[in-house]
């Protein structure tokens, strides 16, 4: 059987090479001190280096910890106190007044660069390939430790416990039902490594997809393009993508052959309902739906058929999921009783916050986990979720979902992206205000915004102004960064810039 192949651009890497190279890794690894239990931390793109990484943690029983952004780790490299730091070179170089002095730095790619470094930095291909294959038996694996996106502070890290091996066995079955996975499949990851999903559809691609390719930076031309070229079969797509993705001309989407296509998943926000009909009539019923988060895993799921039968639901709770709905009082709720959301999946291990068990607590009831969402059951068990609960608006005694707004307000013309959030009002108690990332050269007028609102929703939910700017702050995870909007306005009134 020929083997599997990663591409990213021109690069194609073969599966078992990787292999090669992470057990090798594993052996460079344990020799600077990584220890079972340990971390290892990531600044690195979408790249092959990444499942090296995975390999040899996985063989030390390390937890790997991917980053963002250069300018984002300096907390979390404290918080989590790796024993190495692996990332590409303009990243480290970007970052390397907040890295440690102390901390082993190895650079992916050309490291014969002239871009300033930590002087303590090596190149990772010449410390990996000095060693032997790991010849000792593999220790528990760990898997990642993503740090979430600090809403209400700081970032936590959530660190699992090992998987039992019945644990292990539910995972691969339940991922097998998210992602579609099946013999000869060909994926394209369209997501950074260090969100949950598409990490975790990387990792599940990387074991059996016959060819994966990688984008490094999403283009939504540029995604039809590579699935018409390599006959893409399975995607992990965010909703942003589907409405750049639907903003392309007909000229262009005739252009490209998507018929290979047979199973996206998409997950990270809630997709508003015009933008997933959309996708539906022009990419087929091959859209699947999955609702989690970094602490629960995906829980919730399903299909075109089902979604277009009760439409807006993010799904039903998946094989081993338990799902409640509790109120304020912490009541559990009858079906259409809106409430906070409670979950929890036996095919995951337990998790706590790296360093902070009291936080694990308090998200804690009856043994489930709550990621702060509001929403409700229908009478046939489907979950629809309101919105996140902090973002809530309470308006002359009304409450009102942000996120219900931000569903039709994105479809307006020359809206990019968009956060609707509430600020103290001295007659209705909060009032709405919109922050509006426009489309280049294509900012709508107020009045044009106002219109189209009014025209689907009712008018207390129609905000009372609208800020336009360049672009939105968003969080590591790549969501709009709400509470610092919702700060900064309060404080000045306008958006930061």
């Amino acid at each position: 059987m020929l083997d599997r192949i990663i591409v990213v651009g021109e690069r194609r890497v073969a599966r078992q090479d990787l292999l090669e190279q992470g057990s090798r890794a594993a052996t460079a690894l344990e020799a600077i001190g990584v220890r079972e239990g340990d971390a290892i931390a990531l600044l690195i793109r979408n790249d092959p280096c990444y499942f090296e990484v995975l390999h040899a943690a996985a063989l030390l029983g390390a937890y790997v910890v991917p980053h963002s952004k250069p300018g984002e780790i300096a907390y979390n490299l404290a918080d989590c106190t790796p024993r190495a730091l692996i990332g590409h070179r303009d990243l480290i170089a970007a970052g390397k007044r907040v890295i440690p002095a102390d901390l082993p730095t190895l650079i992916v790619d050309d490291a014969a660069a002239t871009t300033p470094l930590p002087p303590h930095a090596q190149d990772w291909s010449a410390f990996r390939d000095r060693a032997v294959r790991w010849e000792q038996p593999p220790r528990a694996p760990r898997g990642t430790m993503i740090y979430t996106s600090g809403t209400t502070g700081h970032p936590k890290g959530v660190r699992r416990a090992p998987m039992s091996p019945e644990q292990i066995k539910k995972n691969a079955a339940l991922l097998r039902e998210i992602y579609g996975i099946e013999p000869g499949m060909r994926a394209f990851v369209c997501g950074p490594f260090y969100h949950a999903s598409p990490g975790a559809f990387a990792r599940q691609a990387f074991q059996h997809a016959d060819l994966t390719v990688l984008q490094q930076n999403f283009d939504p031309e540029d995604l039809l393009r590579v699935i018409a070229e390599h006959r893409i079969t399975h995607l992990t797509m965010v909703p942003t993508m589907f409405v750049r993705l639907l903003r392309l001309s007909d000229a262009v989407r005739d252009r490209y052959d998507l018929s290979s296509i047979r199973w996206v998943t998409h997950a990270g926000a809630a997709c508003p309902p015009d933008v997933k009909r959309g996708m539906i009539e022009w990419w087929g019923p091959v859209i699947h739906e999955t609702y989690g988060a970094t602490e629960t895993g995906a829980a919730v799921g399903c299909s075109t058929e089902e979604w277009l039968a009760h439409p807006g639901t993010v799904g039903r709770p998946m094989t081993g999921t338990e799902l409640r709905i509790y109120d304020e009082a912490g009541l559990e709720v009858a079906p259409g009783g809106i409430g906070e959301i409670y979950l929890r999946t036996e095919a995951y291990s337990d998790f706590t916050y790296h360093g902070r068990p009291e936080q694990r607590e308090q998200v804690d009831r009856a043994g489930l986990v709550t990621c702060g969402d509001v929403g409700y059951l229908d009478a046939d068990g489907f979950l629809y979720i309101c919105d996140r609960k902090r973002d809530m608006v309470i308006s002359g005694g009304v409450n009102i979902y942000p996120a219900e707004i931000e569903n039709v307000l994105v479809n307006c013309p020359g809206v990019r992206d968009c956060a609707v959030f509430g600020v103290p009002d001295a007659e209705f108690g909060e009032s709405l205000i919109a922050a509006i990332e426009a489309e280049p050269d294509a900012e709508p007028a107020p009045a044009d915004v106002t219109a189209f609102l009014e025209q689907r929703l009712a008018r207390f939910k129609v905000p009372k102004r609208f800020v336009f700017h360049d672009t939105l702050p968003r969080e590591a995870s790549g969501k709009i960064f709400k509470r610092k909007l919702r700060d900064h306005y309060l404080q000045s009134g306008v958006p930061p810039a």
